[in-house]
Parts: structure tokens; C-alpha cells; sequence
């Protein structure tokens, strides 16, 4: 088929329109700037920390390149680092297979419109506006063994459990309280993605005979696929990033033991060994990036295979 004249001008205005010097500037200002930043702020510190994970550095003196010693070194030589991952490891499994779907089951309870959902739905979310600090605070008020909200409820006034200072039961209630903060999270995410199902889904799900629960297993949960990933995603970077709520409660010691609280003490501590907590440092990178990118990959591939 053979364009018109006024068809080939226009295409061919476009194929040799060039952008103006002003718009080059415009262009360079708005993506050189947050790439700078990014560069600066982000992967500039990221790739000098993994640097020095391979120096032996107090922050003051020469750097002297030391291999893989810190690496191994923190292996078989570094008796907080074992209960750390473990701990981490630990946070994920219970944000990941307790918190996020009891989120999503609110989000699901909450969507049916059920009576004062409004209410649910601002006291469900109101811990996401606070910083885990202070939800660390609030725990040491619950969970303090002689003041404890929760001792008092107890009546443990003569015997008080220690929750908080007890290995064995402080990173219980320590998760208790940060899947608190995911659950509301969790649940305005998927209520989001609840509320943009088509609702001729549902029904054609019904007039086939399907009940609730194989409707949204088998046509609601498929169509929150990018929910998923959203909040897969988070989920991982929450349980590996976690840091402000153990140090609240005891500077993440005595079996709250993290890899965040273990590159702090080590960099800026008394010890100042900028080398062997970079080295840390880059383990919890390798780890998170290893758990985020094998999820995406998994979940891009169920995208196109769809």
C-alpha cells in the first residue's frame, strides 16, 4: 500500500527530526541528575564497601589488603555471625509465610465490606507510619519483664517472664512486633490490588459453580500477580534490613543478633574494623540481591509463560 504525499511528508519529518540543543540540556539535566545522585548516594558507598571488605582498615590509619581473611575469618572465627544469619533467615520465614498472608487475609475480610471497614482499615495500617524504632519501644513497654503490659494482663508479678531478656523468647516477640507493622503494610497493598479485579471475574467464576474459595485461588490470587512481586520484594528487603528494633531494645544483642546490628558495631564501634564489617556488609548484599533477583526472575518468567 503506497502512502500519500501528506503521509510520506509527515514520516519523513520524523525520521529527520533532530532534538534542539535545549532539548540535549533539558534531557542531560532531568536523567544526568538522579543518576548522579543515585551513583553518589547508593552504588558509590556499595562498591567502596565491597573494596573494602578485602583491607584490613581501622578508618584512620593505611589500608593494607588482606584477600579473603575477613571473609574467612568472620566463617570460623566470628561466634555472632552463625546466630546472625540465623536470625535473619529467621525474620524472613515469619514475614514471608505468617505476617504477609495474614496480611493478605485482611486485605481479603476488609474488601468484602464488611461494617466498619474504614475503621479496620486505619487502625490495621497505623503502625506502618511509625518507624521500627519506635515499635521497638512499644515493645519493651508490652513485653518489659517487671512493667510489662503483658506481664500485668498475666498477673506474673511474683515470677515475671522475661521476654525481652530471655534468648529463647525475646526474638519471638521481637517478630511479633515487626510482623505487627508488616501485616498493616501488606494488607493496604493487596486490598489495592483487590479493589482493581474486574468484577465480571468473579461472577463468571460463580455462574460456573465455583465457591469462594476457588474463586480466589483460582481467578482472584492469579490476577495479583504483580502484587506479588511488589510485595515479595519488600518482604525480603524487610526481613534483611531489619535493624532499628533490636538496637532499640538491646542494641541487637543476648539472641537478637542481626547482620545489620553486626556491620554497625563492627564500623563504627569501639573496634572501628572498617574492613571486616564491610565484609559483612557485602554478605547481607550478596544475600539480599540473591533472594530479590531469583524472585523476580521467577515471577517475570510466570508473567511471560502466561
Amino acid at each position: 500500500m503506497q502512502l500519500t504525499k501528506a503521509q510520506a511528508r509527515r514520516a519523513g519529518r520524523r525520521k529527520t527530526r533532530r532534538y534542539s540543543p535545549r532539548d540535549l540540556v533539558v534531557l542531560s539535566v532531568l536523567l544526568g541528575i538522579p543518576v548522579l545522585i543515585d551513583i553518589t548516594i547508593i552504588w558509590g558507598p556499595t562498591l567502596a564497601s565491597v573494596g573494602l571488605s578485602f583491607t584490613d582498615w581501622d578508618g584512620i590509619g593505611e589500608i593494607q589488603w588482606v584477600g579473603g581473611d575477613n571473609y574467612s575469618s568472620l566463617v570460623s572465627d566470628y561466634p555472632r555471625f552463625w546466630p546472625a544469619v540465623r536470625n535473619n533467615l529467621l525474620w524472613l520465614a515469619f514475614l514471608g509465610l505468617v505476617a504477609t498472608p495474614f496480611g493478605l487475609l485482611l486485605a481479603v475480610l476488609v474488601d468484602k465490606g464488611v461494617r466498619f471497614s474504614r475503621f479496620y482499615q486505619s487502625t490495621l495500617y497505623m503502625p506502618v507510619v511509625l518507624s521500627l524504632a519506635i515499635v521497638g519501644f512499644i515493645a519493651q513497654l508490652v513485653f518489659s519483664r517487671d512493667q510489662g503490659a503483658l506481664n500485668a494482663i498475666l498477673a506474673n508479678q511474683e515470677q515475671p517472664v522475661d521476654w525481652l531478656g530471655d534468648p529463647d523468647l525475646n526474638i519471638w516477640m521481637i517478630l511479633l512486633a515487626a510482623g505487627w507493622r508488616h501485616v498493616g503494610y501488606v494488607m493496604i497493598l493487596y486490598l489495592a490490588g483487590l479493589k482493581s479485579v474486574d468484577p465480571t471475574l468473579k461472577e463468571a467464576a460463580a455462574i460456573d459453580g465455583a465457591n469462594d474459595r476457588q474463586t480466589f485461588f483460582r481467578v482472584v490470587f492469579p490476577t495479583l500477580r504483580p502484587v506479588n512481586v511488589i510485595v515479595g520484594v519488600i518482604t525480603v528487603i524487610e526481613g534483611l534490613r531489619a535493624f532499628d528494633i533490636v538496637y532499640a531494645v538491646n542494641n541487637g544483642r543476648n539472641g537478637l543478633e542481626l547482620l545489620s546490628v553486626l556491620v554497625t558495631d563492627n564500623i563504627i564501634g569501639e573496634a572501628s574494623r572498617i574492613g571486616f564489617g564491610s565484609a559483612i556488609a557485602t554478605v547481607l548484599l550478596v544475600v539480599s540481591l540473591g533472594f530479590i533477583v531469583t524472585y523476580l526472575v521467577h515471577e517475570l518468567r510466570g508473567e511471560r509463560d502466561r
